[in-house]
């Protein structure tokens, strides 16, 4: 594949799709590689599921987009589904979660005042990719170049409740965080941690988000994660599974947070548009029907980790909060990605020692023996990929592709 004309911005494994099915997906060869990865957390239910499909295609037979100078009655009838499920009462729906990061922040800019403009997040943390998100994220590699200056942000470790007593204060106008840390390498939160954040944050005046990207919408076998720690944040943001694949988040209020962007303060071009929403009506059924199976599924999967496991020492720790897991490595990770990627298996490294594994809600038996199969063969005798990064990029697709075949 040629990407002369990309922006060189990613390090892309050397595959191009062609199609999914499931919880697979099929490159332009017709070779067919297990997805375990799911668009890294999208692809909740599979590839193509024939439901999402179907509403897909029957809603833009009629309205794909409408813009938000009109009301559609999908939108209104997501938000006040989301709204349910997680207890807060306002939603505003944009893109993508960064976008409803963004939003999340402006409210908490909007209510600040001198003296109180304060941020607490944490250590490792990942909240996207504009400037005020990344003031935010806890990865100063990802952070230092594109520090946003107005912000003040204190950065406390995650489970460290010490730290975040010292670092919530008067002046703080809101903590961040994720109930699990994704990116950061799958670090679940106790819920001690959360249900203190909440308390200290109502204490000093200050707003509690919980950013549920990767973490919400039936992922850690509830809706979202917070609802673990039987806490009720001020605001809420939610994105990657919503809309099936269709770009869609949203961010969730309360209605004291939400006064503070009234008429006029924010907007969106394509946020809530009919046909994301519509999709993502559909995801809502699907999720509160296979939500009772997620953590049986869970279980299962952490089961079979643990034994590969005792089997490999080079597997350090497994870290893990329903159907997101994080396999600590003694050494780097990207290697047997590449390695599993051979065997037509699809994970991800994050933090450079981290595989990260986020099979869609879908997955069986019979998908948790292929995908162990291959692990096994991987850690056990598999040939690994080059070491070095530039080795790895230097790999040619058609050369890939011939090892694959």
């Amino acid at each position: 594949m040629s990407e002369n004309f990309l922006l060189r911005n990613y390090d892309r494994y050397p595959l191009t799709m062609e199609s999914g099915s499931g919880c697979y997906l099929f490159d332009t060869h017709g070779r067919r590689y297990l997805d375990m990865i799911a668009g890294i957390g999208v692809n909740v239910f599979g590839h193509c599921h024939p439901r999402l499909t179907a509403a897909l295609v029957e809603q833009a037979h009629r309205a794909v987009h409408s813009s938000n100078l009109v009301s559609n009655q999908y939108q209104s009838r997501l938000a006040e589904r989301l709204c349910r499920i997680s207890g807060l009462d306002r939603a505003f729906f944009c893109n993508s979660g960064t976008e409803a990061v963004e939003a999340a922040l402006k409210a908490v800019r909007a209510r600040s005042r001198p003296g109180k403009q304060k941020l607490v997040a944490l250590h490792g943390s990942f909240h996207g990719r504009t400037m005020a998100s990344l003031s935010v994220t806890g990865q100063s590699d990802l952070r230092q170049r594109f520090v946003y200056s107005g912000a003040e942000v204190a950065f406390v470790h995650p489970n460290d409740s010490d730290g975040l007593r010292e670092a919530v204060s008067p002046d703080t106008a809101a903590v961040i965080l994720e109930p699990v840390l994704g990116e950061g390498g799958i670090y679940p939160l106790h819920p001690e941690f959360l249900q203190l954040a909440r308390k200290l944050s109502s204490a000093a005046d200050a707003y509690l988000i919980v950013d549920e990207v990767q973490c919400g919408l039936g992922r850690t076998g509830k809706y979202f994660a917070y609802q673990w720690a039987g806490i009720r944040p001020d605001i809420a943001v939610v994105a990657k599974p919503l809309a099936g694949g269709l770009p869609l988040g949203a961010a969730l209020f309360t209605e004291d947070a939400a006064q503070w962007l009234p008429p006029h303060s924010h907007g969106t071009t394509f946020g809530g548009g009919p046909l994301a929403c519509r999709v993502a009506l559909e995801v809502l059924d699907l999720l509160h029907e296979t939500l009772p199976s997620v953590a049986g599924k869970a279980e299962e999967f952490l089961s079979r980790l643990e034994s590969l496991r005792l089997r490999h020492p080079v597997i350090r720790e497994i870290r893990s909060k329903g159907l997101m897991f994080g396999l600590q490595l003694d050494r780097p990770g990207l290697p047997y990605v590449y390695a599993a990627l051979e065997r037509r298996l699809l994970i991800n490294c994050t933090q450079g020692s981290v595989l990260r594994l986020l099979p869609p809600f879908i997955v069986a038996t019979e998908q948790m023996d292929e995908c162990f199969s291959v692990l096994d063969e991987v850690f056990a005798n598999g040939r690994l990929a080059p070491s070095s990064k530039a080795d790895i990029m230097a790999v040619d697709e058609h050369a890939f592709a011939a090892a694959t075949a």
